[in-house]
């Protein structure tokens, strides 16, 4: 993770992370991702550092300017997991993951997410 984080301050990237990375972050899934997958906002590309391979993969600014890096990674958790497997268990744990503060900056950096990510955010926002 530093390791992406420092080529992305390197080019003055914003990267979030992706894929398996973001839920083992969140306490979603314990796998450990062979790949390494962000979110960026330069362009398309692979860095091999031993084992692992990093990508970068670009996505539009509206994907993650405008949120805070918390918010950005839980929009990036849903869209891993998909609408059909989101759980209770799910919004439980991103619950607990956030702190009153952050719940309500979620629920304002999300009003224009996508629709079927707006009744899982507001039950993870809920008190």
């Amino acid at each position: 993770m530093q390791i992406a984080q420092a080529i992305a301050r390197n080019y003055n990237w914003t990267i979030i992370p992706s894929g398996q990375i973001v839920l083992n972050q969140l306490g979603l899934s314990t796998q450990v991702a062979a790949n390494w997958i962000f979110i960026s906002d330069g362009p398309y590309k692979s860095y091999q550092i031993g084992n692992i391979e990093i990508q970068f993969k670009h996505s539009s600014n509206k994907n993650i300017t405008g949120m805070s890096y918390k918010t950005a990674m839980i929009v990036q958790a849903l869209k891993e997991l998909g609408e059909m497997y989101i759980q209770d268990n799910v919004i439980s744990k991103l619950k607990n993951f956030l702190t009153s503060e952050e719940k309500e900056r979620l629920y304002k950096e999300t009003l224009k997410t996508t629709i079927w990510m707006r009744p899982i955010i507001k039950s993870i926002c809920e008190k």
